[in-house]
């Protein structure tokens, strides 16, 4: 069998089954390309139906829009807890943060070590130190301000020992002696 147009091309060797095998081959490529793409496409109505299912469009605008408002009043209250984490924070910058006590007998004759000193500082290890004498006939309160860990009135070592403790200074002696002590 000869073709025309083959001869008209050069090709006229060619025998013209040899196109009918390979259209064959590309109507097969095409058919297979075409399931892969009506399964896609399933899968995609079945995901659309899933998204829309029990809405229409009106319905699912509402939905987003309802969304959108929800998240935006999250935003606002995390902006709004931030702002109350921030002032607390700085709050806290002022609170007593560090605390520091020596219990010690004032005068030898009482004993029990009712007598104490306490530091209370904050952050910037700024507060008191309060330092409570218990004799025979009392209780004697004092207070001295601390700033910056220090004070501006004489210490007793007591009072010395307290704000080291406070401030994490405590020696290795101050933590034997206690022991020793108590």
């Amino acid at each position: 069998m000869t073709s025309y147009l083959l001869e008209s091309m050069g090709l006229y060797d060619l025998d013209p089954a040899y196109f009918i095998i390979a259209f064959a081959a590309l109507d097969l490529i095409f058919l297979i390309l075409i399931i892969i793409l009506f399964a896609k496409n399933a899968g995609l109505k079945k995901r659309y139906k899933a998204f829309m299912t029990g809405a229409d469009g009106k319905s699912l605008e509402e939905t987003i829009k309802n969304h959108l408002e929800k998240f935006g009043e999250l935003e606002e209250t995390a902006r709004k807890n931030k702002r109350d984490i921030t002032l607390i924070f700085r709050n806290l910058e002022s609170a007593i943060q560090k605390c520091g006590m020596v219990k010690y007998d004032a005068f030898d004759e009482m004993g029990g070590k009712l007598s104490f000193s306490l530091a209370l500082l904050d952050k910037k290890d700024n507060g008191i130190v309060m330092n409570a004498v218990h004799t025979r006939e009392g209780c004697y309160t004092y207070i001295k301000d601390i700033i910056n860990g220090e004070s501006v009135l004489l210490l007793t070592d007591e009072e010395k020992r307290a704000i080291d403790e406070a401030l994490g200074r405590k020696t290795r002696e101050d933590t034997e002696g206690q022991k020793g002590e108590g």
